[in-house]
């Protein structure tokens, strides 16, 4: 490899783990702290130094050397996050920044030096402009390559041009970062990088292999690596100031548009597009407003625009709401407002398909239904997604159009073997000893694990496919699903075949057989088979939300299968199956 070594500016954070728990998770750095990976300290602050703490160390030997040692997990994802606006402020003086690990970064020296009046200048300012802008104390230094320069920032040194061979020799071999080694180049009696790197480089390479090649030439300051530039990121944000503020749905319409349509523009720009839309204003009076919306598919500009158009209508024209609760309609009209595009995905073309155009009759639906919302508002068009509970009707959410389709509850699995029809239909009704026709197995351990009913025969079974297991759902409903879950319950009354009403007890006795049943006013029809009762106590822990019920399947001689449940005394009609 010809040319020289670059020269190398580095900028190290020391004790960057300790530091990261701080800016986070609010961990005193000023404080003995340690961070422990795999139960060993992988980094501690300096008062824990003070106390004997060393990396390598176990937990309970670090916290033997120092009692009131704070331990945290190490978390690679927390220091990276902590770490990028020091080094977004470091791109605030020189660009061309390299990440080499959270804490330390690097980048050539010779722009900023140009610039800013010499090397010494530059890390300088470097330096001050970190603590200014993220209160984080650092160490530059500067030498031929980025290994010497990592080793210079230890000290806070630069290592004059030509000088990092000197600089590098005297510096014990364990600085060459590999451990096992420098362990046996110390038996070997090699004790320094400097008489290390005399040794010949064919006798080191087979002696110890490529790796040991390449530290023989990081020992004799030959690093000759060029610097993997970052690129920043790209300010996909857009933002619109209104002089005059906005308090009208029609004017606020007319601005959703056109930030829509520049949001999309700069999307389509870089080859990207968004799955989820941040919308944030700020009122005359200072209020700030925000809302995140999700969407099932990538985000049109016609989309943006109605989802900004929905949210501003929303905001300018709501409710205050219960007395005493915060209102949702902003004190003043909207002067700024900032869309920010999340969920980036690089946008793909569609091919088309040797007959017509793939995925046509979906799109113009889809373009259809969107006008309909457009129209009439989101919740014009909804889509039903199974979930799970306990009762039909928690099993079923209806989304907006165009949204993510994500239950409100987890729903479980697909029991298998279930029934892919409802057992009360076609079955031999034979009522068993204890007075149930015994029609349709009771809930139990294994029932709460039955696929998650909707609004159909079948759904159970896709909507098992799709998920990954969850917990079940005690005291579920077995499959199959009804059919008809009614928006409202409808009353009705069971008498026994002596006309007295039957009642369950809190134990869950029955006080006698159905026989009868009648529905609001029509005329009593009898009852073929029944199977229950199922217990539901909810939310028993909550007095105002508390609710206890008993659920009966019943079939009834006209044929009809309905699903039943007693709640303080009252039947009622809550589903009817197929």
């Amino acid at each position: 490899m010809t040319g020289a070594p670059v020269r190398t500016l580095l900028l190290w954070c020391p004790d960057w783990p300790v530091l990261a728990a701080e800016i986070v998770d609010g961990v005193p750095a000023t404080g003995p702290v340690a961070v422990l990976h795999a139960n060993r300290v992988v980094a501690c602050s300096a008062p824990a130094r003070a106390a004997g703490v060393r990396r390598g160390l176990r937990r309970r030997e670090a916290q033997g050397r120092c009692p009131a040692l704070t331990v945290v997990d190490h978390d690679p994802g927390r220091d990276a996050r902590a770490f990028e606006p020091v080094v977004a402020a470091v791109e605030e003086v020189a660009a061309g920044v390299e990440v080499l690990r959270p804490g330390v970064c690097a980048l050539a020296a010779r722009g900023p030096a140009r610039y800013l009046g010499g090397e010494e200048a530059a890390a300088e300012r470097i330096i001050e402009q970190v603590a200014e802008s993220c209160a984080v104390e650092s160490q530059v230094g500067i030498a031929d390559g980025v290994f010497a320069a990592g080793l210079a920032a230890r000290t806070g040194q630069v290592v004059p041009p030509g000088g990092t061979p000197g600089f590098l020799a005297g510096l014990p071999v364990e600085a060459i970062g590999r451990p096992a080694l420098a362990d046996l180049l110390r038996r070997l009696g090699v004790r320094t990088l400097g008489e290390f790197a005399a040794l010949p480089a064919g006798d080191v390479l087979a002696r110890f292999g490529f790796d040991g090649a390449l530290a023989h030439r990081l020992a004799a300051g030959r690093d000759h690596r060029p610097l993997a530039v970052r690129q920043p990121p790209v300010d996909l944000t857009v933002t619109a100031h209104h002089d005059e503020p906005l308090d009208r749905v029609d004017a606020a319409a007319f601005a959703a548009r056109m930030l829509a349509e520049r949001l999309h523009d700069r999307l389509a720009g870089h080859g990207l597009a968004c799955t989820r839309l941040g919308i944030e204003a700020v009122t005359a009076h200072g209020q700030e407003l925000h809302r995140v919306w999700r969407h099932d598919g990538l985000l049109t500009a016609a989309a943006i625009a109605d989802r900004v158009r929905w949210q501003l209508d929303g905001w300018l024209s709501g409710s205050t709401g219960r007395p005493g609760a915060r209102p949702a309609r902003p004190t003043a009209g909207i002067v700024r407002l900032r869309l920010v595009p999340d969920g980036l995905l690089a946008r793909g073309g569609l091919q088309p398909g040797l007959w017509g155009e793939a995925g046509e009759e979906r799109d113009r639906a889809h373009r259809a239904l969107s006008r309909v919302q457009g129209i009439l508002g989101p919740e014009a068009v909804v889509t039903a997604v199974l979930g799970g509970g306990r009762s039909p009707a928690d099993q079923t959410r209806l989304v907006p159009w165009g949204d993510e389709r994500l239950p409100a509850r987890p729903g479980p699995p697909p029991l298998p073997g279930a029934p892919a029809k409802p057992p009360l239909l076609g079955a031999s009704v034979t009522p068993s000893v204890d007075g149930s026709s015994g029609v349709v197995p009771p809930p139990s351990a294994g029932a709460g694990r039955g696929g998650a009913a909707v609004t159909g025969r079948g759904g159970a079974a896709r909507a098992g496919r799709r998920g990954s297991p969850v917990p079940p759902w005690p005291g579920r409903l077995p499959p199959p699903a009804p059919a008809v879950v009614l928006p409202v319950p409808l009353t009705a009354t069971v008498h026994d075949a002596t006309g007295e009403p039957v009642l369950v007890s809190a134990r869950l006795a029955v006080s006698a057989a159905p026989a009868r049943l009648a529905v609001g006013g029509t005329a009593p029809t009898e009852i073929v088979g029944w199977t229950g009762p199922w217990p539901v106590d909810e939310r028993w822990w909550a007095s105002a939300e508390a609710r206890r019920r008993a659920r009966f399947q019943v079939c009834l001689a006209d044929g009809a299968a309905l699903l039943l449940a007693v709640e303080a005394g009252r039947w009622l009609v809550e589903a009817i199956y197929d």
